[in-house]
């Protein structure tokens, strides 16, 4: 009786995601970002981030991430993108989810992981890809960055990225704003293998 009662409470609790219905059976479904530096292929892991998995998911089906820019770039540490469009204007946001920061994944090379504001549970639709292995940013006496999946593919994409100019943006007064946009012109979900 309590386990029913604890996955029914679970169930009310736990938002709905179209993400959970994309590839429900796959626990490690691929993703393939399109950029103008080249194109990055991820495998995201569903069992040990399902919640972030299926956020995640759900902002590729309704095509949130298709023409945006990475907006962040600090070289030798990650690059950030997933919340704002070409003219950085903020992307509509879903609610933000639960810190799945504990599940043994690390911020290494070449892993994604959510943003967030200093609030552990403020992730919504923002992520990095590591661009070195960032142990600072892994849980520890306090919440850490969930790290959901990793790059798979385009390596060499992440040396490009990692070797663009920088500067602080006059227009928004934001630093590590790359010089050239780097968009995100497609992100797609890659069959099941």
């Amino acid at each position: 009786m309590r386990v029913l009662l604890a996955f029914l409470v679970a169930l009310w609790v736990l938002p709905l995601q179209a993400g959970q219905f994309m590839q429900p059976n796959n626990l490690f479904p691929r993703v393939e970002l399109d950029t103008t530096a080249g194109i990055i292929v991820l495998e995201l892991d569903r069992s040990r981030a399902p919640l972030t998995v299926n956020n995640f998911l759900s902002y590729v089906k309704r095509n949130a991430y298709n023409n945006t820019v990475f907006h962040r770039l600090i070289a030798g540490f990650v690059v950030q993108g997933g919340g704002y469009n070409m003219q950085f204007k903020e992307i509509e946001q879903g609610k933000a989810i639960f810190n799945e920061s504990g599940n043994g994944l690390k911020n290494q090379y070449g892993s994604i992981a959510m943003a967030r504001l200093s609030d552990p549970h403020s992730a919504s639709s923002q992520f990095y890809i590591n661009l070195a292995d960032n142990n600072s940013l892994d849980p520890g006496s306090r919440w850490g960055y969930a790290v959901f999946g990793q790059v798979v593919s385009g390596f060499d994409v992440l040396d490009k990225i990692n070797a663009l100019e920088t500067e602080t943006s006059e227009q928004l007064g934001w630093p590590d704003v790359p010089s050239q946009p780097l968009l995100l012109k497609t992100v797609r979900l890659l069959p099941s293998e």
